[in-house]
């Protein structure tokens, strides 16, 4: 999977800038790249240690989508602690729509795409290549 170094530097940016409270938003692109991003409000009740994207921003960027806009293919956030590991939270969470999970700790951002095995029973990790 292919990643814009612009989109990975504005990601990691709104972490650093986010922290000490955890940062979310969304990925765009097409299947084989990741091409851009949107960064959400994080409307978590406990945003130093969870994330939930704000549900505004999710349904209009799915109502573009479907009227020809940028595809949604997955979701972003931080790890103020530095571990770029999904957690087991996030595995609870996570839908197994195939979708990409980002995940940032500090400069380290790993990605996974959401499933019915692998870590946690839910993420299988993928290569990201910087384009």
């Amino acid at each position: 999977m292919t990643i814009s170094r612009s989109v990975l530097i504005g990601i990691r940016r709104f972490s650093a800038d986010a922290a000490p409270l955890e940062a979310c938003g969304l990925l765009f692109g097409d299947g084989v790249g990741i091409t851009g991003f949107r960064a959400t409000g994080n409307v978590a009740e406990q945003p130093e240690t969870r994330f939930e994207i704000e549900p505004g921003a999710l349904f209009a960027a799915l109502r573009a989508e479907r009227a020809g806009g940028p595809r949604v293919v997955g979701y972003w956030h931080s790890h103020p602690s530095g571990d770029a590991t999904p957690s087991a939270t996030d595995a609870a969470m996570a839908a197994p729509d195939g979708k990409l999970w980002l995940v940032v700790g500090g400069e380290t951002v790993t990605a996974w795409r959401a499933g019915e095995r692998g870590l946690h029973g839910r993420f299988e990790a993928v290569a990201l290549e910087i384009a």
